[in-house]
């Protein structure tokens, strides 16, 4: 395990990471939507997907799970949220 470092974000906010990952989990937190799919998504799961600019259920749609799944911070536990977000909207992923 690598050990973790005292680091300051540009805002101010102290916090300890073990990897090289710039983000601050602070700001992550803040920046958190309050409602809506992207809110019901862990930190790198909506950053990835905010990434390429899917912002809404509408965007969503536009890609496969395929695609969603090879974007770098999205996992499998993420897809029944998105399944589950796009059927309230009578929308599917992409065949």
């Amino acid at each position: 395990m690598s050990e973790k470092n005292l680091r300051t974000c540009p805002k101010g906010h102290q916090y300890y990471k073990s990897s090289d990952c710039p983000t601050c989990p602070i700001c992550e937190q803040e920046k958190k939507p309050e409602n809506g799919f992207l809110s019901l998504l862990a930190n790198p799961a909506r950053r990835a997907l905010l990434h390429v600019g899917i912002d809404t259920v509408q965007k969503l749609s536009g890609y496969s799970e395929q695609e969603i799944l090879q974007l770098h911070g999205m996992g499998p536990k993420s897809l029944p949220i998105l399944r589950d977000a796009l059927k309230e909207h009578g929308l599917s992923f992409k065949s």
